[in-house]
Formats: C-alpha cells, sequence, structure tokens
C-alpha cells in the first residue's frame, strides 16, 4: 500500500494522468462524433485533388506551368487559393484566350464541379483564400442599408453607384456586377482580380461583405422611374443625354427646312 502512495507521489505522476486524460478524452470524442465518417473525407478530397490536378495540366499548364509555379506567361498560382480560381473560372475569364488583354466575362468552359476540382488542386500546393459556403454569401437577412454605406465607400467609384461598371485609367474598366452572383462578388472581393483591390476579412469583415451583397442584388429589382435607365448613371447624366438628344434633334430640323427653302428658291429663280 505505501508502495502505491509513493507512486503517486512521484513527479511524473501528474504528466501521466494528464495525458492519459486527453488520450481517454480524444478516444471519446471521436466515438461519439462519427469517427468512422469523417475518415472517409480525406479519400475524397484527394480524388478531387487528383482529378482538379489532371484538369489543370490539360488546361492551365500550358500558360500557368505543370505545378503552377508559373511562367513568363502568367503568374504563379501558389498562394492564390480556391477563391481565386472560382472567380476566375466561373466568369469565363480564364483559360485566357489572349494573353496580357483585359479579360471580359463570358460563358465558363466548365462545369461547377470542374471549377471546384481545380481550385481544390490550387488550394492544396499552398492554402489561400478558400471559397465561401452558402450561408456567407446568403443576403437573406442582411442589413442592405449599411451594405449601400459600405458599397459606396469603397466600390462606387469604380463599378458606379447601381454597379454598371465603368471605365478606369490606362484602358482598364471595371465590370457591371448586374450578372455576378453572390459567390462571385464574394470571392472578387477576397482576392481582388485585375486592377480591383483586396478587401480581406480584416478590412471589410464576412458579414459586411455579405451586407453589401444584398445591396447589389436590391438594385437589380428596383425601378427606373425616369424611364430608359442609361445604365443607372443618375438622373442629372440621363436628363443632360436627354437635353443634348433633343436640341441635337431641333439643329437637324432646322437644317432640314433651311435646305427646303434654299431649294425652292433656287427653283423660282430658274423660272
Amino acid at each position: 500500500m505505501s508502495s502505491i502512495i509513493a507512486r503517486r507521489r512521484h513527479p511524473a505522476a501528474g504528466y501521466a494522468a494528464v495525458a492519459g486524460g486527453l488520450v481517454v478524452a480524444g478516444v471519446l470524442y471521436g466515438t461519439l462524433s462519427g469517427g468512422g465518417a469523417s475518415a472517409a473525407a480525406p479519400a475524397q478530397t484527394a480524388t478531387q485533388i487528383q482529378q482538379g490536378k489532371a484538369l489543370f495540366v490539360a488546361s492551365c499548364s500550358s500558360c500557368h506551368g505543370l505545378d503552377a509555379q508559373g511562367t513568363s506567361q502568367a503568374p504563379s498560382l501558389i498562394g492564390a487559393g480556391a477563391a481565386a480560381v472560382y472567380f476566375q473560372m466561373s466568369t469565363g475569364r480564364m483559360p485566357a484566350k489572349e494573353i496580357g488583354a483585359e479579360m471580359p466575362r463570358k460563358p465558363s468552359d466548365f462545369t461547377q464541379q470542374q471549377i471546384y476540382d481545380i481550385a481544390a488542386y490550387v488550394a492544396s500546393l499552398g492554402g489561400g483564400p478558400a471559397i465561401p459556403t452558402p450561408a456567407q454569401v446568403n443576403p437573406a437577412g442582411a442589413d442592405t442599408a449599411l451594405g449601400e454605406q459600405l458599397f459606396s465607400t469603397n466600390c462606387a467609384q469604380c463599378h458606379g453607384f447601381a454597379g454598371a461598371g465603368g471605365a478606369l485609367t490606362y484602358g482598364k474598366y471595371a465590370p457591371p456586377l448586374t450578372a455576378s452572383t453572390p459567390t462571385q462578388i464574394y470571392t472578387a472581393m477576397l482576392t481582388g482580380p485585375e486592377a480591383m483591390p483586396v478587401f480581406g476579412d480584416g478590412t471589410i469583415t464576412p458579414a459586411e461583405k455579405r451586407d453589401i451583397i444584398a445591396y447589389i442584388i436590391s438594385t437589380r429589382n428596383e425601378p427606373n422611374p425616369g424611364g430608359l435607365s442609361l445604365g443607372r448613371t443618375g438622373t442629372t447624366t440621363e436628363g443632360l443625354v436627354a437635353w443634348l438628344g433633343g436640341l441635337g434633334f431641333l439643329v437637324l430640323i432646322a437644317m432640314w427646312l433651311t435646305a427646303k427653302r434654299r431649294d425652292k428658291r433656287i427653283e423660282t429663280e430658274q423660272e
């Protein structure tokens, strides 16, 4: 009995008890959380990465390199993250048809699953921003008023107050957001494609990103009380265009009447 008590008082006994408790807690947690079901996840992810690698080698490696290390034609994708891949491929900007040119939005050549596979492969090379979950981009219940303020402060200078897009310096442009999905808008803010700055979660929180998405979507359903919207550039601009168009029409009518009178006068003089 005294030997057992002596062992308990050994300095290492406390550490051994803590380690044993941690092992037991880990086993219990794995059992209760369904360890068998989670064990299949790595195999599925590995399969997705392999499929993504095969697609990447076939469609992307000619510019970005066999290992996505980058070439003289395209940058490295190591550390770019799945979100960047999703945005560029879902909007049809990648694979690029012409190297170095401004890449417009167009229908994607890949299915949604293929895009996720390639994104998983690129993410496995060096991390980077992940593709947001459906809950993160769901605009239901978001604060559109706050989203309008955030959009006006951070986005309207380039995309316009209604997301209609606009021209930038050096021949670049900010594309319209009228056809962008919530996930595309979110991933664009995360990764900053083209001339757009990166709005990380430290700058604009995930909740605020959802507010911005809710505002952008709400503008698509707003009526145009002035009639023809002209890209929703504003009532002052639209009024100016209408005034100039009307003035130009009156000038043309005046020129036509003047020419008609001149022709009649010439005919009279000839008679």
